[in-house]
This record gives structure tokens, sequence and C-alpha cells, in this order.
């Protein structure tokens, strides 16, 4: 015969006699107002809890509308269309992951330094691509009608945000590649964009320490290894008109920074080379 412990007895009995004492000492009007004030402050809570629920949200929509406002249609219109194209890559396996949002919520806080109103919006618009996705063909085409310069931004973004992946998927390499030629963008343009991420990890890690080394120099600047001075002069020419910060003023203030950034390792990779041949 197995022993059995005793459980600890419970007080289901416990509000029976409460309710009892309520109706010996003050009775059942006692009881009423008893229960009543727990009741109102049940509701209290309730009402307070969805009041609160919804202040949040109006505050929330009215940082998300300032901002919208307070920037150019071409500025919110290229995030729109951006945002909308890498959740397009995103979910290209049938599924937006949380670390593939993840990484695109990285890369505007990271790269183009997002603040709390800018994240917001930035939230708001990956929610509204995921629950009503458009196709990237019909993206491209509204993408196309900004300047040149514009869409090549775009395509450095797009390769920016599948670099932060290691390794870059190939599908999203594919896609970047086909997104290039949709938007016209030149052979030469194209192979400068890519060279600048698809190096720079690889030369970082030390991997390319040696005569290699200068690879990603080269790469950056759209040409092949051991070009001679007067293309790597004519190659910086061309990317310094296309990516000088002034040909992106109407996207704003961060975008115009990245156009900075750019310029710097075009400037790095140029120096470094010319340097090296001696002119």
């Amino acid at each position: 015969m197995e022993y059995r412990q005793r459980q600890q007895p419970g007080c289901g009995g416990c509000l029976f006699v409460a309710l009892l004492i309520v109706l010996a000492t003050g009775g059942a009007p006692l009881l009423f107002d008893i229960l009543g004030f727990f009741l109102f402050g049940f509701l209290f809570l309730v009402v307070l809890g969805i009041a609160g629920m919804f202040g949040l949200s109006w505050w929330f929509r009215k940082q998300i509308a300032d901002y919208e406002a307070s920037q150019t249609e071409a500025h919110n219109r290229f995030v729109f269309l951006l945002v909308h194209i890498l959740v397009n890559i995103s979910a290209m396996d049938g599924e937006v992951s949380r670390a593939e949002t993840e990484t695109i919520y990285r890369f505007f806080r990271t790269r183009l330094g997002y603040g709390h109103s800018q994240m917001l919006w930035v939230k708001e618009l990956v929610r509204e691509a995921m629950a009503a996705p458009l196709a990237l063909d019909v993206l491209l085409r509204e993408f196309s009608g900004f300047s040149y310069e514009i869409r090549l931004v775009l395509l450095d973004l797009v390769y920016q945000v599948i670099y932060t992946k290691s390794p870059p998927p190939q599908a999203e390499l594919d896609v970047a590649g086909s997104i290039a030629a949709a938007l016209g963008i030149a052979e030469y343009d194209h192979m400068a964009v890519r060279g600048r991420y698809a190096f720079s990890g690889y030369y970082r890690s030390g991997a390319a320490a040696g005569a290699g080394g200068d690879e990603r120099y080269y790469r950056v600047l759209g040409l092949e290894p051991g070009a001679s001075p007067e293309e790597i002069k004519k190659a910086y020419r061309n990317l310094s008109k296309k990516y000088h910060p002034d040909m992106v003023t109407s996207l704003g203030e961060e975008f115009r920074r990245d156009a900075e950034e750019k310029m710097k390792e075009i400037n790095e990779a140029y120096d470094r080379l010319i340097r090296r041949q001696g002119r």
C-alpha cells in the first residue's frame, strides 16, 4: 500500500466565513458596499488601462506624423520605397523572420543614425510592407523617377543591408543584381558598389595581407586590379561626381552623411593606389 503525504489544507471556506462575519456585523448593505467597491475599482483599472493604451498609441502616431511632416516629400518617398524593397528581398523565402526585421532596424539605427521618432516611423513602414507587400517590379518602376545618382544610392543601401549577413545569401545578391539592371545602373557603377562591400569584411580580417591587399581599393573604384593611373584617375572623377553629398541633399541629412562616408572610402582608395604607383 503506497503512502501518500497529505497536502496543506486550502482555504475554500475562508470566503464563506468572511461573508458570514460581514452579514453578522453590518448586514447585506455593508456586503453590497464592499462588493461594489471592489467592482468599481476593477472597472476603474480596466478603463484606465484602455485609456493608457489609446494615449500611448496617439503619442506614437503623433511622433511619426510630426517627423514625416518635418521631412521633404522626396525623403519620405525614398525611405518608403527602400523599406518595401528591403522587406521584399527578406520575404524571398516565403516569410520575413524576426532576425531579418532586426537587421533592417539595425541598419537604420547604426548606419543612418536614426533616433527614437525616426525608428517609430521605420517600424511602422516595415509593418505596412509586411501586411501589404508590393511587387518588386512595381517598386522599381516607381523608383525610376529618381535621378541616376539617387538610384545609385538605393543600390548601395541594398548591398549594405545584404552584407550585414555573413555570408551574404546568394539569392539576395542575385536580386541585388536584378535591381541594378532594372534601375539602369551601369555595370561599372554596379561593380564599384558591390566591390565596396564584397571585399571590406575580407580585408578587415587580414586575409588579404600582402601583395593582394590592394584589391579592395581597386574594387571600390570599380576597377580590376592592375588598372593604370589614368584609369584610376578617371574612375575617381566619375565616382566623385556621383557620390558627392550635394547630389542627395533632397533625401535628408542622414543620406548626406552616408554619402560623405562613401566619399571617404573613395578618397582613401584613390590616395592609396596613386601613392603606390608614384603618381
